[in-house]
């Protein structure tokens, strides 16, 4: 299956990716950032409780952003890749 990747801020100018190369293993430490957003804990609680279920070589740390309406601010974007291999960032409302 061919993947697509699409950016969504501006198309009129499509800009060619390719995806890194995959090791077929998820394993270390995953850091998951709550944009917060109303419920974006909730789908954050779900989806921690499935990966430590499917993948028991992940260890997971939890980050919460102090708004939604600004980017992460820079002390908490460094603790996040000094602290993890990999960055799940998810919203809900």
């Amino acid at each position: 299956m061919k993947q697509v990747i699409v950016d969504p801020t501006d198309e009129r100018v499509p800009i060619r990716r390719t995806l890194a190369e995959r090791s077929g293993q998820i394993k270390g430490r995953v850091a998951m950032l709550d944009i917060a957003k109303p419920r974006g804990d909730v789908l954050m609680n779900r989806l921690a409780e499935h990966l430590g279920k499917r993948l028991p070589a992940v260890e997971i740390k939890r980050y919460r952003k102090p708004t939604f309406t600004k980017p992460a601010p820079e002390e908490l974007r460094r603790r996040i890749a000094e602290e993890s291999d990999f960055v799940i960032e998810a919203l809900a409302d």
